[in-house]
């Protein structure tokens, strides 16, 4: 893990043996990544990438595993797609100065046979501690793949009291209680895009924990249109997802079906953005 910090906003720990997503994040001291509290799907990369504050799902295959059309051997696509594992070839790097900026590219081999580029862009203002994402992905190679993306935001849910509520104008009545729902957890996925709104926002908070602090999370709807949430308490898992995601939460087949399952062709490209911070 490389540390990655400005003169304001949290210390994060970039993964670059896995498209350089975020391991640890630390908030005035304290580590809001779920670390071991988090459910066992049965892959590795997955465990690996969940124990984080941020990973990346695409961007063939978003979510959990579905059989991949055509394949003679019946495979699967991999859970939450191919990114994780995939290692990143880091072009610039500096953090010396108030702001911190870094831009790397991910070679990224899908499971159905394709070729993808991932260009990575981070910056931290050191004004606003601000912590910005932006991505490009390019098809590659020489079949189509699905234009699917999944920004997956983990917090350790211990870090939470009864008073810590999500808010955003996509949520029913403006928000609610960060612990929807019924035990020991659940999700659910709402449409994130309003009209004539370029970037919609969700917050997690106040958390006492933190001294009070926010989490205020901001996405480009033209490229993740919806907004997913996800808590699991089931022991030992104690973690809840705030996840910018381009689709609805229903599997491939009825996507195809009802159009909304584009194809990225070779040498297309589709961009996507994201930023937080804890105010």
């Amino acid at each position: 893990m490389k540390a990655f910090f400005a003169n304001n906003g949290p210390k994060i720990f970039l993964d670059p043996t896995s498209v350089l997503d975020i391991g640890a994040c630390i908030v005035d001291g304290t580590d809001v990544a779920p670390g071991r509290a988090i459910p066992d799907d049965g892959d590795p990369r997955i465990d690996h990438s969940l124990e984080g504050f941020l990973f990346t799902c695409g961007p063939d295959h978003i979510r959990h595993p579905e059989a991949i059309d055509g394949d003679p051997a019946g495979r699967k696509y991999p859970l939450h797609g191919s990114y994780s594992s995939h290692p990143a070839e880091i072009l610039f790097w500096d953090a010396q100065g108030e702001d911190a900026e870094c831009t790397a590219r991910v070679a990224v081999k899908t499971a159905d046979g394709g070729e993808a580029l991932l260009e990575r862009h981070w910056r931290i203002s050191g004004e606003t501690g601000e912590v910005c994402l932006t991505d490009r992905v390019t098809n590659v190679g020489t079949k189509p793949f699905a234009r699917v993306h999944m920004y997956h935001m983990n917090i350790g849910a211990w870090l939470f009291d009864d008073h810590v509520r999500l808010s955003g104008a996509m949520l029913e009545g403006g928000g609610h209680a960060w612990n929807f729902g019924q035990d020991p957890g659940g999700v659910f996925c709402v449409p994130a895009a309003r009209e004539g709104e370029e970037w919609a926002e969700v917050a997690l908070g106040p958390i006492a924990s933190l001294g009070g602090k926010t989490l205020k999370v901001r996405f480009k709807t033209d490229g993740l249109p919806h907004l997913q949430i996800w808590r699991n308490q089931k022991a030992p898992a104690h973690v809840l997802g705030i996840e910018p995601v381009s689709h609805r939460w229903v599997g491939r087949e009825e996507l195809k079906a009802s159009g909304e399952l584009k194809m990225l062709a070779p040498g297309e490209s589709a961009d996507y953005a994201l930023r937080f911070s804890f105010t």
